[in-house]
C-alpha cells in the first residue's frame, strides 16, 4: 500500500483536490438553496462546474504553463492563458444561466456581474492551485533524482574505498607469505590455503553491501591463524565472540582495519611482551567491537600516523554505511592502544 500511494502520490493529490471541492461545492448549493433539493439537479450544477474548472485547469497546467517555464516569457503566457480562459468563462457563464431558470431571469444573482466576478475568481483560483500541485510533482522529481544521484555518488565512493582496502591487505598478506617463503617454513601451504579462502571472499561475498556478521568473522580468524602461523604461536592473540552472530548481516571489511593495524602497530617479532585482544559481542542489534595491542617501542611511526590510509578508508566508510549509527572510541596509553566500535546492525 505504501509503495502505491509513494508511485501515484502526485495523481492522489489532484484526485483528493478535486473530491475535496466537489464535496464544498455540492454542500454550498444545497446550504443556500431555500426550495426543496433537487438531487439530478445538484448532479448536473455540480459536474459542470467542475468539469468547467478542470479544462481550463489543466489547459494550464499541461500546456500554458509548460511553455512559460521554458520560454520564460510573461507576456506570451498571459496572452496564450487568458484569450482560452475567457472564452471557455463565456460559456461557462451562459451554460450555468440555463441550467439554473432556463434564461427566464427568475434567479437574478446569475445575470449580475458579481456572479461572473465570483465564478471567474473561484476558477483562477484553482488553476493557481493546481499549478502549484505541478511545482509540487516537479520538486518530487527533483528530490527523487538528488536522492538517486546520492546514493549513486556514497555507492562509488565505497566502492572506491572498498577496493583500496583488497591491495591493502594483499600487501601485508604477501608480506607475510614473502617471510614465511624466505624462512622456509612448513606452514608457506597452509598459509597459502587461508589466503586462497580468504580471497574468495573478499572477490566474491564482498561485492554485497552487507554479509553475514559469521562470514565476517571466519575471514577475520583465517586473518588472525596467518599471523599466528607467522609468529609461530609465540605471541598471545586472543580473539572472543559473544552472542547470535549468524542472524545477523553487516557492511563487509569494516572489521579488518583495525585488527590489522593492531598486528601492524603493535606486535614485534623479538618482543617477549607483545599480545593482541579481540572482542566482538552482540547485544540485541548492538555489535560491540573491541581490539587491544601492546605497543613496542622504538616504532618509526608517530601514534597519530599509526593508521594510515586503511583507518582512514574505513572511518570514512563508517560514516557513509552507519550515519549516527556508530561510536568509535581510540584510546592511547604508553604501554597500550585500544579502539572500540559500537554498531548498531539491522
Amino acid at each position: 500500500m505504501q509503495k502505491f500511494i509513494q508511485r501515484n502520490r502526485v495523481f492522489l493529490l489532484h484526485l483528493s483536490f478535486w473530491c475535496v471541492y466537489l464535496s464544498f461545492f455540492v454542500y454550498q448549493i444545497t446550504s443556500y438553496r431555500k426550495r426543496e433539493i433537487d438531487i439530478t439537479e445538484v448532479i448536473t450544477h455540480a459536474a459542470a462546474n467542475v468539469i468547467f474548472n478542470m479544462i481550463v485547469a489543466y489547459l494550464n497546467y499541461f500546456i500554458f504553463l509548460p511553455r512559460f517555464l521554458e520560454k520564460k516569457k510573461l507576456g506570451r503566457y498571459m496572452l496564450e492563458f487568458f484569450i482560452p480562459f475567457t472564452i471557455l468563462m463565456f460559456f461557462r457563464v451562459h451554460l450555468q444561466r440555463y441550467l439554473v431558470d432556463d434564461y427566464t431571469h427568475q434567479v437574478h444573482f446569475f445575470y449580475t456581474t458579481t456572479f461572473i466576478i465570483q465564478a471567474g475568481a473561484t476558477s483562477l483560483f484553482i488553476v493557481i492551485f493546481v499549478a502549484m500541485l505541478r511545482f509540487a510533482k516537479e520538486w518530487f522529481e527533483f528530490e527523487s533524482k538528488k536522492k538517486e544521484v546520492e546514493n549513486e555518488k556514497l555507492q562509488a565512493e565505497l566502492n572506491f574505498l572498498k577496493a583500496q582496502i583488497n591491495p591493502h591487505f594483499l600487501f601485508n598478506t604477501l608480506n607475510n607469505l614473502y617471510y614465511l617463503a624466505y624462512s622456509q617454513s612448513p606452514n608457506t601451504t597452509e598459509v597459502i590455503a587461508k589466503l586462497s579462502q580468504m580471497m574468495r571472499y573478499m572477490i566474491y561475498d564482498t561485492n554485497h553491501p552487507k554479509v553475514l556478521l559469521s562470514k565476517e568473522i571466519e575471514y577475520m580468524q583465517n586473518y588472525i591463524s596467518l599471523e599466528r602461523l607467522r609468529l609461530n604461536n609465540q605471541i598471545p592473540i586472543d580473539f572472543t565472540i559473544q552472542g547470535n552472530i549468524h542472524d545477523t548481516r553487516i557492511t563487509p571489511l569494516i572489521f579488518i582495519t583495525f585488527l590489522e593495524n593492531a598486528f601492524k602497530h603493535g606486535i614485534s617479532n623479538n618482543s617477549t611482551h607483545a599480545w593482541v585482544k579481540a572482542s566482538i559481542v552482540m547485544d540485541g542489534n548492538t555489535c560491540t567491537y573491541k581490539v587491544e595491542n601492546s605497543k613496542y617501542t622504538n616504532t618509526k611511526t608517530e601514534a597519530g600516523e599509526k593508521s594510515g590510509i586503511g583507518l582512514q578508508n574505513v572511518q570514512r566508510r563508517l560514516a557513509l554505511s552507519y550515519p549516527e549509527q556508530h561510536v568509535l572510541k581510540v584510546e592511547d596509553y604508553p604501554e597500550r592502544y585500544s579502539i572500540e566500535l559500537k554498531l548498531t546492525l539491522s
